[in-house]
């Protein structure tokens, strides 16, 4: 009989997997939005998204709610990577009407023990951030914002359930004259635990209560009975249940609205089995447990691990095995029928490897049994098993934990501290090493150290003031750092119509010459029509690389043939003659290997540069961007440089028919697919614009009908100083550095070239103002250009873990912890964010203008658009699309994303420009 009941109380292994697969179920189930009502595992967000790092310094104030009194605790903090926090406390016992009388009463009461202790004290009148331990079921919406579910533990106050605790409190704090108080914080025990174990760089991201918690004793507690003397007892008891907690990451807990970084999850896993999942691991003696609770049904995990628990069980397992007369023959075994004779205690004193048979004898003994050895034997088997098997449980349910976090944030393997505390843990180390050696086996893939927690409850409050404290004043530096880079709807408004003003002077004839951008008349009059065919080369010059292509442009679509080729750094800074005579050696090399050296064909060149075009095949530069600054260049004709460079390479098979930029060649190259596409946007390395505008307000190009593309060259929208008061200091240091200081000053705050310094100056900002990487040098940081424009489009990809974020930072030898990665993230989408507004404002300009040129209600319009950042970057087409409707409401613009628009577009340009030429 023993034996069996021993058996029936083994959990192996195979089933302890099975159990923690169960937990994972239930946590996800607890998380996700769709099905939380119906979890088990609540899975309750905390609001507190960090952990202890060291630096927390101040004066702090905790007011804990216990089921007879209240506690006070204040604690000074001195920023020594909390090793010596200066502990004081005081206890009030609590008048037993309170408990059952008016809300107001009792949170009045709370207000009263928090002025009495501070007059105590003689505590200074500066600001001071208090902690409130609440220790009831709530819906908690922000750190400092909680709503009452129900009442338990014998409270039962009126006028408090679905109220905000956290106000109830602080207005009764206000009432006592206390208006320096501020109730910043509202917790549970088990997130405190946690909160205790981070000591320095080594956070604690999981905890785990297992039985009674206790406060340890600190000189100076008082208790409040009448008058004040010094306490009778050194510990305080709380629950005697189970939970858990866990750092999260933030998007997967969707009943918070945080989705960056990580979010103290509150499991409340005592509920667990709740839907009969452990209906296959319950023994008769769990049942009988269950039915004699307070909640029968409920809580069921609870009642197998919790320290409230643990001796009925045992109580009910000798019950019966005496009933099998297999223990205490010849004895009366009545007693064992009254509920809490066995105190869990006694099981943990009982299952002692040396004091344990003693114990065991004196126990029973006490209860007026006369137990043989063999019975004192059998009873502390009968312990074991029971305390093993809530160890072995408690395991599984760790194990969930740990491989959730593991799987969660993408780890091959799991280092991290858990914060454990309770009589269970505290009370024996059979408990502990079981708990530690089946979570190694359940979690194999995870090295979990377990550390044990010191006051849970009341430093644990105090930690988590501390870190709030420290995260709201790490948030307002941050905030007032980059407020200048985050433009108010007010702001585009503005911008778009100083765009809409420097359009319309550069369409003028008199004004052009003082515009800041130079709506360059680019000589093409249509967009393809489908009947354009033949062969055509290419030739697509824009950055470091440059390509030559032949299309075939046939009835069937088009095919297209090209190679790709460096222009070296020198021939970029060098003279004019060697760039293209570089270009024309491709070419040939491209023709060579084409078979196409016999051969004339039309040429389309797509030169990505500020020109300042005088007719389809003649363009003359205005300026270098992007590196380029080869002597001889500016102020020629860009098309002739060719030519010359072509006959001193006596390569006569040239003939180009059209020049024209990238935009323009988007624009084309969609065109080709959409006969609505009229606009082209490019934003990658660089940014530019074109659209198709009536002949009638182009001054300077002679002619009425019809409508002519205009290359906008918006890269230099600003450089007249109209765009100043939204330049930060992070974009003066960026175009101080730049090799065209004070040029295209708009295309330094969209394109891709520039975006990854703007982020690298701020992050070395907020190194300088000790807000990142814990304020230690960063030399890496210090070179220009390292921190590349493809890093922000990898590191706000939705859902990449913060760990691949950590990872970009250590190639750039940054030791980033987690939330050094979620500050990165927001500095790269500020940056980005604020380039995708300032693109939709420049469309928005350029749509209206469109609309209001034809007279049109509303305008529905196709936008050609290419670039890495657009096509690349996960949020910038989303947030310009967005900010273009708000800003243009009656314009419909669709998004269309060139193929290849510099090398078909300008083959396009050539085929539309032959089309036109024949007769």
């Amino acid at each position: 009989q023993v034996q069996r009941a021993l058996l029936a109380l083994t959990v192996p292994l195979e089933m302890l997997q099975a159990v923690k697969g169960r937990m994972l179920q239930a946590m996800r189930k607890g998380l996700s939005r769709q099905t939380h009502a119906q979890a088990n595992v609540r899975m309750l967000p905390t609001y507190i998204c960090s952990t202890p790092d060291g630096t927390e310094k101040g004066d702090l104030l905790v007011v804990e709610l216990c089921q007879s009194h209240v506690r006070t605790l204040w604690m000074t903090l001195l920023g020594d990577g909390n090793q010596r926090p200066q502990v004081t406390n005081k206890i009030f016992d609590m008048p037993g009407d309170i408990m059952q009388g008016k809300g107001e009463a009792l949170f009045d009461f709370i207000a009263q023990c928090v002025r009495q202790f501070l007059a105590g004290i003689s505590s200074p009148q500066h600001r001071l951030p208090l902690g409130f331990v609440f220790p009831f079921s709530c819906r908690q919406t922000r750190l400092d914002k909680a709503e009452l579910i129900s009442w338990s533990k014998g409270f039962s106050c009126s006028d408090v359930e679905r109220k905000d605790v956290v106000q109830l409190l602080q207005s009764a704090i206000n009432k006592q004259e206390l208006s320096h108080v501020d109730v910043v914080a509202l917790m549970n025990d088990t997130v405190g635990t946690m909160m205790t174990c981070s000591i320095g760089e080594k956070p604690c991201e999981v905890a785990l209560v297992v039985g009674e918690q206790r406060a340890s004793h600190v000189p100076g507690w008082w208790l409040l009975v009448g008058g004040l003397h010094w306490c009778s007892s050194p510990l305080l008891p709380a629950d005697k249940g189970t939970n858990s907690c866990f750092m999260a990451e933030a998007q997967q807990v969707e009943m918070a609205e945080e989705t960056s970084g990580r979010m103290c999850v509150n499991t409340e896993w005592g509920c667990f089995g709740d839907d009969g999942t452990l209906s296959d691991i319950l023994t008769p003696y769990d049942q009988r447990v269950d039915q004699e609770s307070s909640n029968p049904g409920e809580k069921r995990f609870e009642k197998l691990v919790g320290s409230l628990y643990l001796g009925e069980i045992v109580r009910h397992a000798l019950t019966a095995l005496a009933a099998e007369k297999a223990l205490f023959i010849g004895s009366s075994v009545a007693v064992l029928g009254t509920k809490g004779v066995l105190k869990t205690q006694q099981v943990l004193e009982i299952i002692d490897n040396e004091e344990g048979m003693a114990k065991a004898r004196k126990a029973l003994e006490d209860l007026g049994l006369r137990p043989s050895e063999r019975d004192c034997c059998r009873v502390q088997q009968i312990c074991r098993a029971v305390v093993s098997r809530a160890a072995a449980l408690c395991a599984a349910g760790l194990a969930a934990i740990l491989s959730h976090m593991c799987q969660s944030r993408e780890l091959d393997r799991l280092v991290v501290n858990v914060g454990v505390d309770g009589e269970l843990y505290r009370g024996h180390s059979r408990f502990r090493e079981i708990l530690q050696s089946v979570t190694g086996l359940l979690a194999p893939e995870c090295m979990a150290t377990l550390l044990p927690s010191v006051d849970g409850t009341g430093r644990g409050a105090a930690m988590v003031t501390a870190v709030a404290l420290r995260l709201a004043a790490h948030r307002r530096e941050v905030d007032r750092l980059l407020a200048p880079l985050r433009l108010s709807r007010t702001d585009l408004e503005r911008i778009q119509a100083l765009m809409r003003r420097e359009m319309e002077l550069g369409l003028g004839q008199e004004s052009n010459a003082n515009a800041s951008i130079h709506m360059l008349p680019t000589y093409v009059r249509g967009t393809p029509d489908g009947t354009e065919r033949g062969e055509f080369l290419a030739l697509d010059l824009g950055g470091t690389n440059f390509r030559v292509l032949v299309v075939r442009v046939a009835q069937d679509g088009i095919r297209m043939a090209s190679e790709i080729y460096v222009i070296p750094t020198a021939v970029m800074q060098g003279t004019g003659e060697a760039l293209f005579d570089h270009i024309i050696e491709c070419i040939m090399d491209f023709q060579l290997k084409q078979d196409l050296m016999e051969r004339v064909l039309p040429l389309g060149f797509t030169f990505s540069f500020p020109c300042q075009q005088l007719g389809l095949d003649k363009a003359v530069l205005l300026s270098w961007t992007k590196g380029f600054s080869a002597s001889g260049c500016v102020g020629q004709d860009v098309v002739q440089l060719l030519r010359e460079a072509a006959q001193r390479k006596q390569h006569l098979a040239l003939k180009v028919v059209a020049v024209v930029n990238d935009t323009v060649g988007t624009m084309m190259s969609c065109g080709y697919d959409d006969p609505k596409c009229e606009i082209g946007l490019i934003v990658g390395t660089g940014t530019n614009a074109c659209y198709m505008e009536e002949m009638q307000n182009v001054g300077t190009v002679d002619g009425e009908q019809g409508r002519m593309c205009i290359n906008m060259e918006w890269g230099a929208f600003g450089d007249n100083g109209c765009l100043d008061d939204i330049f930060t200091d992070f974009d003066r240091l960026v175009d101080e550095k730049t090799i065209n200081a004070g040029k295209q000053r708009f295309e330094k705050l969209i394109s891709g070239m520039y975006l990854g310094e703007i982020v690298r100056h701020i992050l070395l900002a907020l190194v300088e103002k000790q807000l990142l990487f814990r304020s230690k040098p960063c030399p890496k940081l210090q070179t220009r250009d390292i921190f590349k424009t493809e890093f922000l489009s990898t590191i706000e990809i939705d859902g990449l873990a913060l760990r691949q974020v950590c990872a970009i930072l250590q190639d750039l030898e940054l030791q980033a912890s987690f939330e050094d990665s979620v500050l990165v993230r927001e500095v790269c989408q500020t940056v980005s964010l604020r380039a995708a507004q300032l693109c939709a404002a420049g469309l928005a300009a350029v749509v209206e203008k469109m609309r209001e040129n034809r007279g049109l209600a509303r305008l529905a319009v196709t936008v050609g658009v290419d670039g890495t950042l657009y096509k690349m970057h996960p949020r910038f087409s989303q947030h310009l699309q967005q900010m273009l409707q708000d800003l243009a409401p009656n314009c419909t613009v669709t998004f269309l994303q060139s193929e290849d628009g510099s090398g078909k577009g300008a083959a396009l340009v050539a085929a539309v420009a032959c089309c036109g030429a024949e007769p």
